[in-house]
């Protein structure tokens, strides 16, 4: 006589079973997230904002000194039957070098605007910014090389030079000393924003 043993297992069933209203799968979850903003992003929009400031500045000082040097020239009131005593900027090759250096800087720095804005909205825009710093890097340059070979000529103007019996002009061309004079120190403030340029483009690269 052969017994076997045999388990039965019963599973009540459920009032939601029982009528056929019971899932057959589980309802999907649904995780939502929220973006994180950059931990930069504020920082970064901050230095666009000056650098457009910056900008405005640098082109009311190139657009000054550019002006003001190509618009010097006096003529003293006494003159013989020869001679007329007369003082303008394109007499010296180093201020036209300076007018048209200026002034290229100037007309740049107009064009650089419109970058400059966008990195305002978009910070994180990386090649913006390095085509600026690369420009004006270009544009720093050109306007140091201008200041600095008028400022040679100013100085000599007020000084003179008695090893090659220069003398000084500027006793009798006061005015005409004072506007070259006046343009050159416009023309540093601008290389001194255009440094402050430079360092902020770099600054915000490096920190990207």
């Amino acid at each position: 006589m052969n017994s076997s043993n045999s388990t039965t297992i019963h599973v009540s069933e459920t009032k939601a079973e029982a009528k056929g209203k019971a899932p057959l799968i589980a309802a999907p979850i649904v995780a939502t997230t929220k973006a994180t903003p950059h931990p930069n992003a504020g920082w970064k929009k901050g230095a666009a904002i000056f650098d457009f400031l910056l900008r405005l500045a640098a082109i009311a000082a190139t657009l000054a000194a550019a002006t003001t040097m190509g618009t010097t020239d006096e003529t003293l009131p006494f003159f013989t039957q020869y001679f007329q005593f007369q003082a303008s900027f394109d007499d010296l090759p180093a201020f036209l070098f300076f007018v048209v250096a200026t002034a290229i800087a100037s007309g740049y720095l107009a064009l650089s605007l419109p970058f400059s804005l966008v990195s305002i909205f978009r910070p994180h825009v990386q090649r913006i910014r390095l085509l600026l710093i690369i420009c004006d890097t270009v544009a720093l340059a050109l306007t140091t090389a201008g200041a600095a070979s008028a400022t040679a000529i100013v100085y000599l103007a007020h000084n003179g030079n008695t090893s090659a019996n220069w003398i000084a002009i500027c006793q009798q061309f006061a005015d005409f000393c004072q506007s070259v004079s006046g343009a050159v120190v416009a023309s540093f403030i601008a290389v001194v924003l255009f440094m402050l340029l430079v360092m902020m483009s770099a600054l915000a690269l490096r920190k990207h």
